[in-house]
């Protein structure tokens, strides 16, 4: 087997209470019952770390973390003390980069300024807001805890804690939304001036509440207005758009997400958590974290893992890379899948001539004829 040369290594934890679970929801989230086990459940953390450093030794040796993404459910209803425990448990079993990020998710509706100060405090340098929406009742229908108010007050404290930088999560394309009501959202948005907008388009997932009771969402064309007006105003107000659904001021962009895309390495901690780690002898191994809280305050963390064989491996690369709007650069896939440029030519041709890629000596880029037809790009690249 091929070496591979070792990409930036992230690390994901995941923390798994909410408040209450929102409908259009299918993360890995338990709403709140009684008291959550802060304390227990950091310590838990940190010895699922000290096994996986064990167990992954061969790749982990010498690297350093670049990045740190504590999400949920809701991580801000951990206190600013248990933020810093976990954060100083973590350096003590793994060196951290000098400039590091580290973000914490937190929902408007637990937001309260003294605690975000501390997150600053414990560590954090970056907080991604679950906003969704500035209509009190769209936000009604999300089964979201906050209100249009508390979300603008959420964001105030967000500026005036110190932070890096911080993200708002906005979606459109929401029940019964018209055009007005999406642009109106962005324009609220906007006004805040976040370093970084997620801006996605809401789709019903299986075995959530909209699954089992759909509502009525805009159709395509309706959609393809929202998405088109929308990226006109965040563009003309000094946003960059760098990947399928994230939007950043110049040298915003959320860099724990741009290691994902890149094909980058990531230990993962905590309930669902899923991981990716390449080895210098030429594996890649994918795992996850068992599930449900019960099973892992138990002390069970590992559910399972896989090597991912070479048959997969570009489309697994495509998938993530095809999501950026950089250029891909042709030197990254064959350091970090093994494979040689050859292996993927006949796909690449064809993309080409279907005017979903662009080729140069070093890059391939995908064009934006290539962003509407995504799926079928990616297609290509599927094993036989």
């Amino acid at each position: 087997m091929t070496t591979l040369c070792l990409p930036p290594l992230s690390l994901y934890v995941h923390i798994p209470w909410c408040v209450q679970k929102c409908p259009y929801c299918d993360f890995n989230s338990h709403a709140q019952k009684g008291e959550i086990p802060e304390r227990e459940y950091v310590q838990h953390l940190l010895t699922d770390l000290q096994q996986d450093l064990d167990r992954l030794k061969d790749s982990v040796q010498d690297r350093c973390l670049h990045s740190i993404f504590i999400g949920g459910g809701t991580p801000s209803l951990f206190g600013a003390e248990s933020i810093h425990q976990l954060l100083q448990g973590i350096e003590q079993q793994i060196p951290f980069s000098p400039n590091i990020e580290i973000t914490l998710e937190a929902n408007p509706g637990t937001a309260e300024a003294e605690r975000f100060k501390g997150y600053v405090k414990a560590g954090i340098t970056r907080i991604s807001m679950g906003i969704q929406s500035f209509n009190d009742e769209q936000l009604q229908a999300l089964g979201r805890i906050h209100n249009a108010e508390e979300a603008k007050t959420a964001v105030q404290f967000a500026k005036d804690s110190g932070l890096n930088s911080f993200n708002l999560d906005l979606m459109h394309g929401l029940p019964n939304q018209t055009l007005p009501q999406a642009l109106d959202d962005l324009r609220q948005a906007i006004v805040l001036n976040p370093p970084h907008l997620s801006w996605y388009q809401l789709t019903i997932e299986p075995n959530t509440l909209f699954a089992y009771r759909p509502p009525r969402l805009p159709d395509d064309d309706e959609l393809w207005d929202i998405f088109e007006q929308g990226h006109q105003l965040l563009t003309e107000a000094g946003y960059q758009q760098y990947e399928t659904s994230a939007y950043a001021k110049p040298d915003f962009q959320c860099q724990h997400n741009l290691n994902y895309w890149r094909f980058g390495d990531y230990l993962a901690i905590g309930c669902g958590a899923h991981g990716k780690m390449s080895f210098t002898t030429g594996e890649i191994l994918r795992y996850s974290k068992t599930k449900h809280p019960k099973g892992y305050m138990r002390g069970e963390y590992l559910y399972e893992e896989k090597n991912v064989p070479e048959i997969e491996r570009s489309f697994e690369f495509f998938m993530n890379r095809f999501r950026l709007l950089e250029a891909v650069p042709k030197i990254a896939f064959e350091q970090f899948t093994g494979l040689v440029q050859s292996a993927v030519q006949k796909q690449i041709d064809f993309a080409i001539k279907q005017g979903y890629v662009q080729e140069t000596h070093e890059h391939w880029q995908i064009t934006q004829h290539g962003k509407l037809f995504l799926n079928e790009l990616l297609e290509l690249f599927l094993p036989d």
